[in-house]
């Protein structure tokens, strides 16, 4: 029994608790404001003047306080009651909600529109815009290591003819085709990638001495019989210097925000095997590359990113606005 009482006694406490913090919060919400100079201000139920003072009683302590007449904004103090009255947002309310666009904004640089529905992911990426069926997709293109062949037999044959020839070496990617097959040959790439240290000690350069416009398309010389791409050359000279060729594409590079760097070619491309080559000013052409082909009639590309229907409900009435460049 006296259990039993307990509970219900429990329950009434905070039965009057909650209805005392709802008559406090409804009191708050209901208040009058008397605006400071200073852009403070108090939460009053009611207030009077007391000759050079302002007498109120306090909507969140429920006492009676009072400050000097002159430290308060009647100005302001009389607007905001009247702005109230007509159903105006209060001032946080209007700059909480500048605050939230000037986030989006943000967000949004950080993630270019390329396509009706198509946004850059947040991450540092390479990605391909393609054209499948009609309609735009985005292709993440995948970093591939190019493996040197230093043609020993052809070199130390050259050799034995000309003792004064040059060696040559060969930039290889494995297999005559790249995972990735543009279906439009006027493929647009951009890439948001990291420094080649990445924050760690090599002998690459770093990023504050590279060129934002490092980023080269490069046709590859496919050769069929050994299931190999060849993506530039290295030739060693008989006094030692040592220079790299690429078959280099006439290309346009763009700096968008958010760090993105749009490469597109100036003519469309023939069908073929191509690769975005980072290069590194006085090291050359960086082994790795982001390898991709060009084919109209090549089957669907796996794992791609397609428009977003919801925000597309008429792609005829959506427009592309124009990336903004980043200030040089």
């Amino acid at each position: 029994m006296r259990g039993r009482v307990h509970c219900i006694l429990l329950a009434s406490l905070a039965a009057m608790s909650l209805l005392a913090f709802g008559i406090s919060a409804s009191a708050q919400q209901l208040a009058k404001r008397l605006i400071l100079k200073d852009g403070s201000y108090q939460l009053a139920t009611k207030y009077e003047i007391k000759g050079d003072r302002v007498r109120y009683l306090s909507a969140e302590r429920g006492e009676w306080e009072e400050v000097p007449k002159s430290m308060v904004d009647w100005e302001a103090t009389e607007k905001f009651e009247k702005d109230r009255a007509n159903g105006a947002p209060p001032p946080e309310a209007i700059e909480l909600d500048r605050q939230l666009e000037a986030e989006r904004k943000a967000e949004e640089a950080k993630t270019p529109l390329v396509a009706p529905g198509l946004r850059l992911s947040e991450y540092g990426s390479v990605t391909l815009l393609d054209t499948y069926q009609g309609r735009p997709q985005l292709v993440e293109i995948e970093q591939s290591g190019g493996e040197i062949n230093s043609n020993r037999k052809n070199n130390i044959l050259r050799a034995a003819i000309n003792p004064l020839a040059s060696a040559k070496q060969t930039i290889e990617l494995p297999g005559t085709h790249a995972k990735v097959q543009a279906h439009t040959t006027l493929p647009a790439i951009y890439l948001n990638v990291l420094p080649p240290d990445q924050g760690v000690a090599t002998n690459q350069p770093h990023e504050a001495d590279l060129s934002w416009d490092r980023f080269k398309i490069v046709r590859a010389q496919v050769q069929s019989k050994d299931n190999k791409r060849v993506v530039g050359a290295i030739k060693i000279a008989v006094y030692g210097k040592v220079s790299q060729e690429q078959n280099l594409v006439p290309t346009i590079a763009e700096k968008l925000t958010g760090g993105w760097v749009k490469v597109t070619p100036k003519e469309p491309l023939t069908p073929g095997e191509y690769a975005v080559a980072e290069m590194l000013g006085k090291e050359g052409m960086n082994l790795y590359v982001w390898d991709f082909g060009v084919n109209p009639s090549a089957p669907a590309n796996m794992q791609v990113t397609k428009p977003d229907a919801s925000a597309t409900p008429d792609p005829a009435a959506e427009k592309i606005p124009e990336l903004q460049k980043r200030p040089k």
